[in-house]
């Protein structure tokens, strides 16, 4: 494992490819590839009746081409919806400019979708099936692995999360009342990083609070506290007292 974006790796399987004779499959631009994610779509369809929208998780475009291609040759009026993370908008930027350009890519929960480009072939496919492209803050990304755990028991990675937190965020609430199909594709999560997710979902669903204050330094002044916080129904997750940084008193 080499590089420290996609672009990178990229690159460095390209130059192995060149001098060893491999074979290079690009892994979202590659047709075959882009009609292989395309039976995601023909499944859906199998699977599910009268659907108004499908929200498909976007990176490097080629998941959203295969499956926009199968459900819009198939029933024309289902709307295709795509989401990014804020963090790696590469085929929003691609749509405004008209064409794939390199952007920077930030550090994100949805690290399945951070390609800096999008591809040329997926671009193409999937520009004139889009209905519309959102792109999500991080913490309703947060917010959204979260929730799929909490309520149906589903451990999802970022990129597949990013679908639920757009709708967690209330950036398609145009689709309240409809039949929406929410593809949770990934769920290759590392679990430090699924521990510090549902900490920042807990926070950012204000579940988990951090503040400071002001105690008297006598003995029991940190006991009062925390039987104040308890008499409110609050558990504790961590506490540090701290001196040497107090500038009102000595004695606190």
């Amino acid at each position: 494992v080499q590089g420290k974006n996609m672009a990178e790796s990229k690159r460095i399987a390209m130059r192995l490819a060149k001098e060893k004779g491999y074979i290079y499959i690009n892994g979202y631009d590659h047709p075959h590839i882009m009609a292989g994610q395309g039976t995601l779509g023909l499944e859906i369809i199998e699977q599910v009746e009268n659907i108004d929208a499908v929200v498909v998780p976007v990176g490097g475009g080629g998941l959203i081409a295969g499956v926009a291609l199968a459900i819009k040759t198939l029933q024309p009026q289902v709307k295709i919806i795509g989401v990014e993370s804020e963090r790696c908008a590469s085929f929003f930027k691609a749509l405004k400019i008209g064409k794939p350009v390199n952007v920077e890519i930030e550090a994100t929960l949805a690290d399945g979708l951070a390609v800096p480009m999008v591809g040329y072939n997926a671009f193409e496919t999937a520009k004139p099936l889009i209905d519309k492209m959102v792109v999500v803050e991080e913490k309703w990304i947060a917010i959204a692995i979260l929730r799929l755990i909490e309520l149906e028991k589903c451990v999802v990675e970022g990129a597949g999360a990013a679908g639920l937190a757009a709708i967690l965020a209330g950036q398609l609430d145009e689709l309240k009342g409809k039949k929406v199909v929410l593809n949770l594709c990934g769920g290759n999560i590392d679990t430090t990083i699924l521990g510090r997710c549902l900490e920042r979902g807990l926070a950012a669903d204000g579940r988990l609070q951090k503040f400071s204050v002001t105690v008297s330094d006598r003995p029991g002044g940190i006991s009062e506290l925390c039987k104040l916080i308890t008499s409110i129904g609050v558990s504790i997750k961590d506490i540090l007292h701290e001196r040497a940084w107090v500038t009102c008193d000595v004695f606190s």
